[in-house]
């Protein structure tokens, strides 16, 4: 009975459907079909309903934001999805009634027989409503209660410097277009209900704001992202590490061992099928690329100049000096005492030849090099800070003319 009398009395103020409460993909409200009963006095033409009037100041909208779930982290597309349930509520005096002759203290109508927000994620690629027909809760007093439960996909720009161990922040920001700051204002609170920290990516904090001297009324709820993960790290790091350590290694080995150039090239080519495996594996960016790939390209090129001395050194030892593998065979098929032309190599007093001298000394620089590149990359991954240049639209925000 108390909602015929609410219905009435919409009817009677000429009010009409509005239009979807959100814009967004799966949440388009059917029309509602009134009883002839209340179609007699309907004008032909009928008005949209108005916000409700809250005097000189704009009407306030509470709005609670309580996020239970960020999935599908995607740091290649620069995109993330979460669930949400928004919980609005407002004061509509024109939905008050006297409750001295009836129990009831609320009443629930169909959210397209009321005036609602009309509210549009910014940020959102796509918004699927889980509820289509959601139901509006009237108090007594006029006070309209509405909850709306949502799943988005929404663009996120990711500070990947620091990648795998980077921490970004993610914003929704919710926008009612069809009304002005002097109409409307957000009250926004948020609230963290998340349970299940079994992922890659996890929210670490949750804020709320209401951004000031805008002409457009909105919120923004802020999710900050922390990456949790070990497998990025097992599956870049390590590998790129046990490459170089393989590399030093292969240094200690004598120059005129044949094995040492097969070994030298077998680990650059190893170390080029790694690298292109690496780079689309990941993100890149205008501005404030991961700092790891500036760090496995200076290992690539490490490991090409020491391969290309082991290269050059090898060829000049073998034109300024006779093989010790044909001198070997020699001593296989004449005496297998020592060479009276040669030294054996190894013993006290015996002399090297330039490029094996150049070669050691190569070996100890190259040591220190990769040694002082590991410290600087460490400083730089502790102090670097991304400084990148300001998007285009920061110069005009929603609502105002862009900047000269």
């Amino acid at each position: 009975m108390m909602a015929l009398q609410l219905l009435l009395r919409l009817t009677f103020l000429g009010l009409s459907i509005t239009s979807p409460l959100v814009h967004g993909e799966g949440f388009q409200g059917p029309e509602a079909v009134w009883p002839s009963l209340f179609n007699f006095n309907l004008p032909q033409k009928v008005e949209s309903i108005q916000i409700p009037n809250n005097g000189s100041a704009p009407l306030l909208v509470d709005v609670e934001v309580f996020v239970s779930n960020v999935f599908n982290v995607d740091i290649l597309r620069y995109t993330v999805s979460s669930m949400l349930l928004l919980k609005l509520s407002w004061l509509d005096t024109r939905l008050a009634w006297n409750n001295s002759a009836q129990l009831q203290h609320a009443v629930t109508l169909p959210w397209d027989s009321l005036w609602t927000p009309r509210l549009t994620i910014l940020e959102a690629l796509w918004v699927d409503w889980r509820d289509q027909s959601p139901q509006a809760r009237v108090d007594q007093d006029g006070h309209v209660k509405l909850k709306l439960a949502l799943t988005t996909e929404t663009n996120c720009d990711f500070d990947l410097l620091h990648f795998p161990r980077d921490q970004s922040d993610c914003s929704l920001s919710f926008y009612a277009l069809s009304n002005t700051a002097m109409e409307l204002e957000f009250q926004a609170h948020a609230v963290n209900e998340i349970v299940s920290v079994k992922r890659e990516y996890v929210v670490y904090d949750l804020k709320t704001q209401v951004p000031p001297q805008q002409v457009v009324p909105c919120f923004k709820v802020t999710l900050s992202l922390k990456n949790t993960s070990l497998k990025s790290i097992i599956a870049l790091l390590v590998p790129a590490e046990a490459l170089l350590l393989a590399d030093v290694c292969g240094g200690l080995l004598p120059l005129w061992a044949i094995e040492r150039i097969a070994y030298k090239v077998t680990l650059l080519l190893s170390y080029l099928v790694f690298h292109s495996s690496l780079v689309e594996a990941l993100p890149s960016s205008s501005s404030c690329n991961p700092l790891l790939i500036y760090f496995f390209t200076i290992l690539l090129l490490l490991l090409f100049l020491s391969t290309v001395e082991t290269v050059l050194l090898a060829g000049l030892l073998a034109k300024s000096s006779p093989s010790p593998a044909l001198t070997g065979a020699h001593r296989e098929h004449g005496n297998s005492g020592p060479h009276p032309e040669e030294p054996p190599r190894g013993v006290k007093g015996s002399q090297r030849s330039w490029p094996e001298t150049a070669d050691r000394i190569f070996f100890l620089v190259y040591v220190a090099g990769v040694l002082c590149c590991q410290f600087i990359f460490a400083g730089i991954w502790m102090w670097a800070a991304c400084q990148s240049d300001p998007a285009p639209g920061e110069a005009a925000p929603h609502g105002r003319r862009p900047r000269p």
